[in-house]
């Protein structure tokens, strides 16, 4: 996975595909909700506010910070941004810069319209294992067309705004997601996402079309890697969901492959007389393709040429298993990941893999 987008690091879950499903567990807990006519958490110890649940005062203000730093990221001006972040993000601020560098030729002269922003607010004198937010009015089937539900793990106690920025641009659309916090007077740039609305040049519903259209082929396992991106397409953070990521998920969750990883547990995948522990596997869109991406265990990779080979055999094994994926990517890479996180990656057209 490319971490392309900006947040909270030491706050805020890291993984699109664990963040953007919304759990059945979640779900059915929201339909409880909903019958007991709350429209909050029902953790005390977290809350949330939608933008006709807030004060004047309040939201003004986020919707003020969230149209400020929109301005500062359409003019590139980093700097200006660090000044204005919370501390811990500012001590650490290369990704942001980077995310804004890799923008702002798409995002300058934008002029986006923010969508109604939500106010999270968790309490408590220590940090919150898992924190979740329940945004809006919940119906018995769970989620309605406002409502959104936020997942956070090891949250610190605060006041956290969330504006989302619709912006078109002549290169497309893209949501730029404002993550702030309130630091005395002023809201504090915590976190940011600047995410393309499209893949490829498809939106999510013509991956979810597709995913279809491999499930009634058989394909499952094509199907599940397409619901994945769908879904990813489907909410602009990768730790919100709503109605629509809601959806995709109940239409997918049966077709989650037991023979890929996920969810924490490693599948083996045997390649001539090695066995390796694929930790990972999952689209991303390199330029205008869609690849698909495979992580595997590694014991050491500083022998670059022998983890090519590994690499490649890896992505060798992998199509052999699965034929199917010739027909839905245009390359795959393979990343072999030491036990100190650092990874080397090889990259080989789907055509190139015999």
């Amino acid at each position: 996975m490319l971490d392309a987008d900006c947040f909270l690091k030491r706050y805020f879950l890291n993984s699109r595909i664990c963040c953007a499903i919304w759990r059945r567990s979640l779900r059915l807990s929201c339909a409880a909700l909903a019958l007991l006519a709350f429209s909050t958490s029902s953790v005390v110890a977290e809350s949330c506010a939608t933008s006709s649940d807030m004060d004047e005062a309040t939201r003004a203000a986020l919707m003020a910070a969230g149209a400020r730093y929109f301005n500062l990221i359409g003019k590139g001006d980093a700097a200006a941004l660090r000044q204005s972040a919370i501390p811990s993000l500012a001590s650490d601020f290369s990704e942001i810069e980077t995310t804004i560098k890799d923008n702002q030729a798409a995002l300058a002269g934008s002029k986006g319209a923010a969508r109604p922003p939500f106010l999270l607010e968790a309490e408590g004198a220590a940090p919150i294992p898992r924190a979740e937010f329940f945004c809006g009015v919940f119906g018995s089937k769970g989620q309605t067309r406002d409502s959104a539900v936020f997942s956070l793990n090891n949250l610190p106690p605060g006041k956290y705004g969330v504006v989302i920025i619709d912006a078109p641009s002549p290169k497309g659309a893209y949501t730029v997601s404002l993550i702030v916090q309130q630091q005395g007077s002023d809201w504090k740039l915590g976190g940011l996402y600047i995410r393309a609305t499209q893949s490829a040049g498809h939106d999510g519903d013509w991956y979810a079309g597709r995913a279809r259209e491999f499930q009634a082929k058989g394909q499952m396992h094509n199907a599940w890697l397409y619901y994945l991106q769908a879904r990813a397409l489907a909410s602009p953070l990768p730790f919100m969901s709503t109605a629509a990521t809601d959806k995709l998920y109940d239409e997918s969750q049966k077709l989650q492959p037991a023979d890929f990883p996920g969810d924490g547990k490693t599948t083996d995948l045997s390649a001539g007389a090695a066995t390796y522990k694929l930790t990972a596997i999952f689209p991303e869109v390199v330029g205008n393709d869609l690849d698909l991406i495979v992580k595997y265990q590694a014991a050491d990779i500083s022998n670059t040429t022998q983890t090519y080979q590994s690499n490649v055999a890896v992505m060798k094994a992998l199509v052999a298993k699965y034929p199917e994926l010739r027909d839905a990517f245009a390359s795959v890479v393979a990343r072999a990941v030491d036990p100190g996180g650092h990874d080397y990656g090889t990259m080989l057209a789907m055509k190139d893999i015999k």
